[in-house]
């Protein structure tokens, strides 16, 4: 089958859904589809899949919701785009967050065969979706197959626009991330490593671990906390609190590639998810039990869906600094539990390998091709 996968970001700054979507071109195109991806990119430095890229837009900035997003709004996208699919005729598109402007929408304007939209997002409330879903309810019609990531991303999109809904969550790289590696050199000194990994926003609640981790050091002097994330959001702001309260064992590491990204969570004893909402879907969980690391995380609906509380970790109110520190001190204080946990993550992550994901969305594929042939 001849596919593209579409995406509104910036293909040469990938998150999540752009990792996603390399990870799916990678499964499809080893099962023998003809994949290419379709995307707004600022720099053709550094950017993979080669011929199988098709650069379109200019990607601007756009801040919202304490992060940002780098899409196209580019004059003339409606003409490259009916170019694009005159001359490569695709059989099944596959966009990524469909509504969101500006290029899925566009692709969708054009688009004659077979449609399949993944939503990955979970908001507690957009305004966009709110007033605009009279005007989107033409291009979300279009679409012959919805994918949601997790149940939260389906609650939030069907908010808007109830429809039919198939759940296929996010894959992980199973061997990149399972793979033992070296730790850290200079973290394997015998403190127990406690890790953080993502954006500095306020939403994913460091401010919190930060403030448990005081009450953290004092139980268990013998710990440090690793900061894993790019030096922008409100990194300054969580500094100032360090000095502050005179924390020490702090360690702010900066961006960390995706192919050192491992050897940090070899290096930790347990792994902190603070986050305070927002989150669709646990993928730094995954890479988490994927390394066979327990987990203190919040209990919110997009962890909830992929840990266990007292399983694979453990779970604790958002925003509870002092629930946070007691789940951390109890896991630093037993060994044995903390080994538990990892190897039942372990096993449970194996679930979520891209091989797995894949062929689960190949044959969702073949269900709605043949299906739209009949």
């Amino acid at each position: 089958m001849k596919i593209a996968l579409v995406s509104p970001y910036d293909h040469a700054h990938p998150g999540g859904v752009g990792v996603h979507i390399s990870h799916l071109y990678e499964q499809l195109t080893m099962m023998g589809h003809e994949v290419k991806i379709i995307a707004p990119c600022s720099s053709r430095e550094g950017v993979a899949h080669g011929e199988d890229f098709i650069p379109i837009g200019k990607p601007i900035p756009i801040h919202r919701r304490g992060t940002v997003a780098r899409v196209t709004l580019s004059l003339g996208l409606s003409r490259r785009v009916k170019e694009i699919l005159r001359e490569e005729h695709f059989e099944l598109i596959h966009l990524h967050e469909p509504l969101c402007p500006l290029l899925p929408l566009v692709v969708l304007d054009h688009s004659q065969g077979v449609n399949v939209g993944t939503f990955h997002a979970y908001h507690r409330r957009d305004m966009g979706y709110r007033y605009g879903r009279f005007l989107l309810r033409r291009w979300f019609d279009k679409l012959q197959g919805r994918i949601a990531v997790s149940k939260p991303a389906l609650d939030f999109v069907s908010r808007y626009f109830p429809g039919r809904y198939d759940i296929i969550p996010n894959g992980i790289d199973l061997e990149h991330f399972a793979t033992p590696v070296p730790p850290i050199e200079g973290l394997n000194d015998g403190k127990l490593n406690i890790l953080f990994v993502g954006r500095l926003e306020k939403r994913k609640g460091l401010r919190h671990l930060l403030v448990a981790y005081k009450e953290v050091k004092k139980e268990i002097p013998n710990t440090r906390l690793i900061v894993v994330g790019p030096r922008v959001g409100v990194r300054r702001e969580y500094e100032r609190l360090v000095a502050k309260e005179n924390l020490q064992d702090v360690v702010f590491t900066g961006y960390v590639s995706y192919e050192d990204l491992p050897r940090y969570y070899h290096s930790c004893d347990l792994f902190c998810a603070p986050a305070t909402g927002e989150e669709s879907f646990g993928i730094v969980l995954l890479e988490a039990m994927a390394a066979a690391k327990p987990i203190v995380a919040s209990q919110i609906e997009g962890y909830a869906s992929v840990m266990s509380h007292g399983i694979e970790g453990l779970l604790v109110p958002p925003g509870d600094e002092q629930a946070l520190a007691r789940s951390l001190i109890h896991l630093l204080s037993e060994g044995a539990e903390r080994q538990q946990m990892g190897a039942r993550g372990r096993l449970k992550v194996e679930e979520y390998s891209w091989q797995n994901i894949a062929q689960r969305v190949a044959s969702y594929y073949s269900r709605l091709f043949h299906g739209f042939q009949s």
